[in-house]
């Protein structure tokens, strides 16, 4: 393989980087300026950094600074035994390093934490790697399985529940990534966050070297071209590091509201999308159900789950678009672990074959979110403010036809008229916002909020872009921040 070709692969992100509307690749939630270069010019995310948590000054780009591992290399890559834990409760890593040499794990929590971003909370002693076996692979699968556990960690029974990263280390500089939640799942507070770890594995194309990796979306031939869909996998394994860098695709999009809801104080807890579906999650102990980032991929138990929760009475708040799209299952692993394989029917290159789509299984996503998934935003667009006198814009300063620059971008989902509706005591959309498709077709983009009869609201924002806009450098906007805070002010206090 030329050396041009390992370098397209080194960035985790060359499937799918022109899906993630800002141009960020697999590490989208990077700060601008405290980030620096590793001496093969990757750019190293600014939290991994132990100044960052002290106060002391981070280093700047011009400083020598680690190195991002790669697929093709596997200098360092990693993966947890499960995706959320509680406290009292063991995480197991199995990691591969190559050559073998010493490493060390940082943990670091996201949050605000003064505008770090994250805080560390946890370092390993020095530990033995080794270079694990190649990935097997069942047809499309690939599976790490069969890797050795490396370290354990005993989550304190202190730690509070949150987005968690394992920050991977050589001691020749070589850095991944392990993503994890905290969750404690008796615990009452007023918002759950569900980190979307289903979609994200959906589009993990682990290994990312150009022979053996596949997604949901991707896979490669012999000459190490990209295949699209028909020949994508058709099952995929949690049991496997995340291409790149190690951290999912668009987990910048959730990241973005952690820091967000963290920030101004909001009573949260957490757990991932897995939890939904294992029936991990009360909804009785919420007053709402938060879904941060981008969230395409539902199970039966998981919209069932939503679904129960709206008609009780606790509220859904959906901050992206195409949102429960495919429908999926979820397996045990070879070894027998619950929920480590995923899979999701698509058309195999007969057009008359029938996926998964919820829409055409007769539940179109609309029943639940009140608009759904209407197409791909090639170039960012305006948002454009409706309905401009309702409780959701106020205090914004937005006026009717306001235009919020950059706001649809990614994907966009709108309402369609000849579709069922959920049923509602109010409903009412809050954008209507034109754009161009690729094929140059007008589209517009919409963003609903309705009340279920049980007194619950379900708010969709309709877009990629606004969980971005609320904490990300560069896309920061007042009055989605504001919006955004209407919306979760009401639902804690009256829902």
């Amino acid at each position: 393989m030329a050396a041009d070709q390992i370098r397209r692969w080194e960035s985790g992100a060359l499937a799918h980087g022109v899906s993630d509307p800002f141009g960020q690749g697999p590490l989208p939630w990077l700060r601008g300026e405290p980030e620096y270069l590793g001496d093969d010019g990757q750019v190293v995310p600014w939290y991994v950094d132990l100044a960052a948590s002290s106060g002391e000054t981070p280093r700047r780009s011009h400083l020598p600074g680690p190195r991002t591992a790669d697929d093709v290399r596997r200098q360092i890559k990693g993966f947890a035994s499960a995706g959320a834990v509680s406290p009292g409760e063991p995480i197991d890593f199995r990691i591969t390093v190559d050559p073998p040499q010493e490493f060390t794990v940082d943990v670091y929590r996201i949050g605000h934490y003064g505008g770090d971003g994250a805080s560390q909370v946890s370092a390993s002693p020095r530990l033995s790697g080794i270079a694990q076996p190649a990935p097997l692979a069942a047809g499309r699968t690939i599976s790490c399985h069969h890797w050795w556990q490396s370290w354990r960690l005993q989550i304190p029974p202190h730690w509070r529940t949150g987005a968690y990263v394992a920050v991977l280390t050589t001691v020749d500089g070589y850095r991944s990534h392990v993503p994890f939640t905290v969750r404690d799942p008796a615990a009452r507070a007023d918002l759950l966050l569900l980190l979307p770890d289903v979609t994200w594995q959906a589009y993990n194309l682990y290994p990312e070297d150009g022979r053996t990796g596949a997604s949901l979306y991707h896979a490669w031939d012999e000459a190490g071209r990209l295949l699209g869909e028909e020949e994508a996998a058709g099952t995929v394994s949690f049991d496997r590091p995340y291409a790149g860098a190690g951290l999912p695709l668009h987990i910048g999009h959730a990241y973005d509201f952690v820091r967000f809801a963290e920030r101004y104080g909001y009573d949260l807890a957490y757990a991932d999308a897995r939890d939904l579906h294992a029936g991990r999650v009360d909804p009785s102990l919420y007053r709402g159900l938060v879904f941060p980032g981008h969230d395409e991929y539902w199970s039966a138990p998981m919209r069932r789950a939503a679904e129960g929760a709206r008609d009780m009475g606790t509220s859904l708040v959906f901050l992206s678009a195409n949102t429960m799209y495919w429908q999926v299952e979820l397996a045990s692993s070879p070894a027998g672990d619950p929920d480590r394989l995923l899979s999701c029917r698509k058309p195999r290159g007969d057009t008359r074959g029938r996926g998964s789509l919820w829409r055409d299984l007769g539940e179109p996503e609309q029943l639940v979110l009140g608009v759904q998934y209407a197409g791909r935003v090639p170039q960012p667009s305006p948002l454009v403010v409706r309905n401009a006198g309702h409780w959701l814009w106020e205090a914004t300063g937005a006026a009717e036809g306001d235009r919020v620059e950059g706001l649809v971008a990614g994907e966009a989902d709108r309402y369609f008229p000849r579709t069922a509706l959920p049923e509602s005591t109010e409903r009412i959309l809050l954008a209507h916002s034109p754009y161009e498709a690729a094929d140059g077709r007008r589209c517009h983009q919409e963003t609903s909020l309705y009340r279920s009869p049980s007194g619950a609201y379900v708010f969709a924002s309709g877009t990629f872009a606004w969980s971005p806009a609320l904490d990300r450098p560069g896309h920061v906007d007042a009055r989605i921040q504001r919006a955004t805070a209407n919306l979760l002010d009401r639902i804690c206090k009256h829902g």
